[in-house]
């Protein structure tokens, strides 16, 4: 951001000539400045230009309607509701939730210090501020961040269409495609059912050009239960000469029992030890295909053969077995430094970031009462 030259205008103060400095602002600057009036349809706000800023109520909180019933969070009632990673809220004010009207009453007290962006200027020349713009800006910077960490987190459904459904992350809107849900969707009844679901997903794409924000809970659910030593429930659903394919828990997913990893002991034939229709418990083993799921009952004998005379005591001493062999693996190299992102957040750097931030400072005063607070 380049640098801000303020204006400067003398005024008189007495008989003696006074220099005063104004900051100059500019479509895209970041600002920091104080509510010093205001009524239900705007805020007049200090940022130390020549005039006051011009805030409209719609640009303080970006709250829409149809998301205040998502967004309003009950202290007693919804404490562990908004305990979900990736949702935000704002806390109930029954006032100002009201009908009633509230004339010349400002939508947050004076005195307030608020974050936010330069849009313009009004026609009379004051500098059109939005607090809504710039904290949409972060929130598609903290999204870009959880995307670099390439890790799941958990979400709620809150909406669905035909194509898929609908869920927030940092207050954005993203979508679920229905071909990256876990479990199959037949009719559009089955969609509507996830509404009100907690899943974990992973972000695949990100375009803020486009607004668009797409996650897949398949990825999240491969990236969380498809490593190497984890313990599955599985479905025999068909049975090849060179093995099974067995589909996991409940979802659409499915691995490969190869004949070899049946058991430690030799097998003939497929259809001599499964049964299409047979529950198992496998162990998940490294693939020799990336894009292929391989799994393994002969990892879970704990002697050689077992399954084959004794296939109860394999699957319940399954646990046992699996944490075994999961002390075993060769351990995981630490994870890439992942870069710091390009882009400034709010509070990193206030001197940089802000284009006024030289002309705005806090001051320790005593008040009456002796309690020291920070002002303006």
């Amino acid at each position: 951001m380049e640098e801000t030259r303020p204006a400067e205008e003398p005024r008189e103060e007495g008989t003696r000539r006074v220099e005063v400095e104004y900051y100059d602002p500019k479509p895209g600057d970041l600002v920091v400045g104080v509510v010093v009036s205001g009524n239900e349809n705007k805020l007049d706000v200090s940022i130390g230009a020549d005039m006051l800023g011009t805030m409209l109520t719609k640009e303080v909180l970006p709250l829409y309607k149809e998301e205040m019933p998502y967004l309003l969070c009950d202290v007693g009632e919804d404490k562990e509701e908004f305990r979900v990673r990736g949702k935000i809220g704002i806390v109930r004010d029954e006032e100002a939730l009201s009908r009633k009207k509230l004339p010349g009453r400002p939508v947050v007290e004076v005195g307030t210090v608020l974050f936010s962006e330069v849009l313009g200027r009004t026609l009379s020349g004051r500098p059109l501020l939005s607090a809504r713009r710039m904290f949409r800006r972060i929130a598609w910077h903290r999204v870009r961040q959880i995307m670099q960490l390439n890790e799941p987190i958990e979400v709620k459904i809150f909406e669905w269409n035909t194509g898929g459904l609908l869920t927030r992350i940092e207050g954005l809107r993203a979508f679920l495609p229905k071909a990256e849900l876990m479990n199959r969707v037949n009719n559009f009844t089955d969609l509507k059912s996830n509404v009100g679901r907690r899943m974990h997903v992973l972000i695949t794409r990100i375009d803020e050009a486009t607004n668009d924000l797409i996650v897949s809970e398949k990825e999240a659910w491969d990236m969380m239960y498809l490593k190497e030593g984890t313990l599955l429930q599985g479905t025999v659903r068909k049975i090849f000469p060179y093995g099974a394919q067995v589909r996991i828990g409940e979802t659409n997913r499915s691995g490969l029992l190869h004949i070899s990893n049946i058991t430690h002991s030799r097998v003939n034939s497929v259809s001599d030890v499964l049964k299409v229709g047979e529950e198992v418990k496998v162990l998940v083993i490294k693939s020799m295909f990336p894009d292929k799921i391989a799994l393994s009952i002969a990892d879970l004998e704990s002697e050689p053969g077992l399954f084959l005379s004794n296939r109860e005591k394999v699957f319940s001493e399954a646990e046992e077995v699996a944490r075994k062999y999961r002390r075993r693996l060769p351990a995981i190299s630490p994870a890439h430094q992942i870069d710091s992102p390009k882009e400034t957040l709010p509070f990193d750097n206030e001197a940089m970031l802000y284009a006024n931030w030289e002309w705005f400072k806090f001051e320790q005063v005593e008040e009456i009462d002796n309690n020291t607070e920070e002002s303006l």
